[in-house]
């Protein structure tokens, strides 16, 4: 994470699998709710481990606390959520691109037994889709 004053890059880089004319809302709710870059970085590494832990673990009506409250951690889990959804994405497009280049080898009959698909979600699958607007590497490889 970056050091500079203000905190607004640290923020960018926590919320970086979002598209960034989205993410100032976002980090004034978190703001609002009193959560931290740091805070936020930890429970994207950690898939919701904590978060996930602490509510099926919870031995009293404090269970929130740690994170900053229920607000904190509905917040904190939406985020973990987003960025889930991010990399499913992500990994779509990927897909996409192998199985457009496996196209030009083999009959979509041939791609579809392999893959344990239809033949005609080979064709969706293969639909071209932008890999430019995803995050380069995972929070937990930074």
């Amino acid at each position: 994470m970056s050091s500079q004053p203000g905190g607004d890059s640290d923020w960018d880089v926590v919320l970086a699998h979002r598209p960034p004319d989205t993410r100032d809302p976002v980090r004034e709710r978190f703001a609002s709710a009193g959560v931290t870059p740091v805070q936020v970085r930890a429970a994207l590494i950690d898939g919701g481990d904590e978060l996930f832990r602490a509510v099926t673990e919870k031995k009293d009506d404090d269970w929130a606390e740690p994170f900053g409250g229920p607000l904190a951690v509905a917040l904190i889990a939406a985020e973990v959520g987003a960025l889930a959804a991010h990399l499913t994405s992500r990994a779509s497009a990927v897909r996409a691109v192998a199985v457009e280049a496996l196209l030009d080898e083999f009959s979509a009959v041939a791609v579809a037994s392999r893959l344990g698909v239809s033949r005609q979600k080979v064709y969706d699958i293969a639909r071209p889709g932008a890999t430019g607007s995803f995050i380069d590497r995972t929070p937990w490889s930074i």
